[in-house]
């Protein structure tokens, strides 16, 4: 067959209104099953139509083909193209369906190693700077993450609630307005956002602005509109991506990037460490999950 010959099922689909009978109900049981099809026997695909192998190599040479193993390779190649197709769309090409366990985590770890190299040469550390003091001294640090880049976002959201730094966190439309609403000057509205492409985000920026709050974005793209829009754009050196694959590996980006404001603003209040230690002011902490 020629290279720019129709799919299978689509030549199926252009023979259903001349087909009849046996020949009909081969073709529906294709097209309602096509992944099974492509992995069955003739005989299977018979009893499934309950008709004969005769109907079924019937079929397959009116629609073009040598006969039904032809037909059944044509389906299993169709298959798997929409398979790789899906696949590659999603996670990416760095991994395939079939590869082994390890070659998959060697992988997943040489992305984030290099993320982490790239922000390593991004972040802007005079800038991080002045962000961590303004939350050691802000009345209040809103965070807004949503998704995916809600994970480093509420972990810095939680490491700075755990050493006494009065933060909130939002991820919705309605939150983050009744948020943005609640801030004045000195405080501080620090966003996550891979892409920086998000209106709710951007909405909550330009709120926080307004209201005079020192706004923070931490993105891979500070050429978005919400790294322009934030009045200090931590660079995580990691575009977005189009793929999971890729989008993992900046998530080590977006984690060192918070992982560093929140040490930061810890050095800038040491006393909370022990103040709000389980042991008592004055003791070490001591917090076996931290």
């Amino acid at each position: 067959m020629r290279a720019d010959t129709p799919s299978p099922v689509e030549l199926v689909k252009r023979a259903l209104p001349e087909l009849s009978g046996s020949l009909r109900r081969v073709a529906d049981q294709i097209l309602a099953n096509p992944d099974e099809v492509s992995r069955g026997s003739i005989t299977k695909l018979a009893e499934a139509a309950q008709t004969s192998a005769s109907a079924v190599t019937r079929l397959s040479t009116h629609l073009g083909y040598a006969g039904y193993p032809a037909l059944r390779a044509a389906l299993a190649m169709e298959v798997g193209r929409g398979v790789e197709a899906g696949w590659a769309s999603d996670i990416g090409s760095a991994i395939g369906p079939a590869d082994p366990p390890e070659q998959v985590l060697n992988v997943l770890a040489s992305t984030q190693a290099n993320a982490l190299r790239n922000a390593l040469a991004a972040i802007d550390l005079e800038a991080a700077t002045r962000v961590a003091d303004a939350i050691a001294a802000a009345r209040r640090t809103h965070i807004y993450g949503e998704w995916g880049d809600a994970i480093p976002a509420r972990e810095l959201y939680i490491r700075l609630l755990r050493i006494g730094i009065p933060v909130w966190f939002f991820d919705g439309p309605q939150s983050s307005e009744i948020g943005a609403g609640l801030l004045d000057d000195g405080d501080v509205a620090l966003i996550v956002t891979r892409s920086g492409h998000d209106n709710t985000m951007l909405e909550f920026v330009k709120r926080s602005k307004a209201r005079s709050a020192l706004t923070v974005a931490i993105t891979g793209v500070p050429t978005s509109p919400l790294g322009r829009a934030a009045e200090i754009t931590l660079d995580t050196g990691t575009p977005a991506g189009g793929t999971w694959t890729e989008f993992f590996a900046g998530r080590a980006s977006d984690t060192l990037t918070a992982g560093l404001l929140f040490v930061l603003v810890a050095q800038r209040v040491p006393d909370h460490l022990t103040a709000n230690a389980p042991n008592g002011p004055g003791q070490p902490v001591v917090r076996p999950d931290s």
